[in-house]
């Protein structure tokens, strides 16, 4: 399969998706762009179901290394370190989506591997992961009943904005905070992530 393209402006902003150039070992691999943010999302699926196991073995990854930010670990350890809290959400907000659009006797073994490759410290890069994790296992051969899409949703000045920037992000006093969420290790953002729950939502319009 050639290099494929789609774009979409969302949120006064292009969102590309692309596939066929990247990766093309794994069994689906797409490339998302937002802004100047880059993901890279590619799946794995095991040709054979494992008949000892009775869960449906899917697991994700997900990696903000700082070279996305343009920086290179220093001091004693010039590695990278373990996932952050941040990285580990932004697992399980994959997981949780995408795990029951599979049927219910799936075993096949499913590998989803989320890269940031390019962060502009504007658009966060997990919506990217997820909406890229849903396309790659699309065009795979996993029994995937999607694909679907993510959007963050804030409350900005009495108005509901689509992936808002993190420069654009209203101040503490202004909506309640997701205490749960810390800050990425790739840029200099808020450590707080908004909650844009109904209740949140509710709460800062009032």
């Amino acid at each position: 399969m050639g290099k494929v393209t789609v774009q979409k402006e969302i949120g006064g902003r292009m969102m590309s998706l692309e596939t066929g150039h990247w990766a093309k070992q794994a069994h689906g691999a797409v490339v998302v762009r937002y802004g100047d943010t880059v993901v890279l999302a590619t799946v794995l699926v095991s040709p054979t179901a494992d008949a000892e196991i009775d869960f449906f073995p899917l697991y994700v990854d997900y990696r903000e290394n700082q070279y996305a930010a343009g920086k290179v670990p220093g001091g004693f350890f010039k590695r990278e370190g373990r996932p952050s809290t941040k990285e580990i959400l932004t697992m399980r907000m994959i997981d949780r989506p995408i795990r029951p659009l599979f049927p219910h006797y799936y075993r096949n073994e499913v590998q989803i591997q989320c890269m940031v490759l390019s962060t502009d410290n504007e658009n966060d890069p997990d919506i990217l992961a997820l909406s890229g994790s849903a396309a790659a296992l699309a065009i795979s051969p996993a029994a995937f009943a999607g694909p679907l899409g993510s959007a963050r949703i804030g409350y900005i000045d009495g108005q509901y904005v689509v992936n808002p920037t993190h420069p654009s992000a209203p101040p503490a006093s202004a909506i309640s905070r997701d205490s749960t969420s810390s800050t990425p290790r790739t840029a200099n953002w808020p450590a707080a992530r908004w909650n844009c729950s109904p209740a949140g939502l509710a709460k800062a319009s009032t």
